[in-house]
């Protein structure tokens, strides 16, 4: 599928985003990943590396015009972005939306859900994926990148 048809089914809204918006939202991703090396629970720094990778996904389809709808909001995010950085990207995808699930659960559900070892290697890949997302967007959406004033 496409975005264009994700769109057409209702999954997601048009979107009008800005330099400053990309900005702010890569700054929640740094807050994110610098407040996730902290001392607190793994519980805890899992959930705030998990808020970064959605955030990265979320820059992806508002960069691409778009933004999910409220429904399943956070699912298809995620799920967007094998659609926008390609297919290789789908296991990323995958681990992204275990991720999600696993964060319910210990923000929900009980404690101890999430290991140290799952928050430093959901923390490493949000590193990774933010190199990859400015760098798509450098190439494909080189006005987001410009600071903003």
């Amino acid at each position: 599928m496409t975005l264009q048809q994700w769109a057409d089914n209702g999954w997601l809204e048009p979107h009008v985003t800005s330099a400053e918006e990309i900005a702010n939202l890569l700054a929640i991703v740094d807050r994110d990943l610098s407040d996730a090396g902290e001392e607190i629970s793994a519980d805890w720094r899992f959930g705030i590396a998990d808020n970064a990778a959605l955030k990265l996904c979320t820059i992806l389809l508002y960069a691409e015009g778009y933004r999910a709808a409220r429904t399943l909001q956070h699912y298809r995010t995620i799920q967007a972005l094998p659609l926008i950085l390609g297919p290789k990207h789908r296991p990323d995808a995958t681990y992204l939306d275990a991720c999600r699930k696993k964060r319910n659960i210990v923000e929900y559900d009980y404690v101890g859900g999430a290991t140290d070892d799952e928050a430093s290697e959901l923390a490493a890949f949000v590193v990774e994926l933010r190199e990859k997302v400015l760098d798509w967007l450098k190439q494909y959406h080189h006005h987001l990148t410009k600071s903003p004033g």
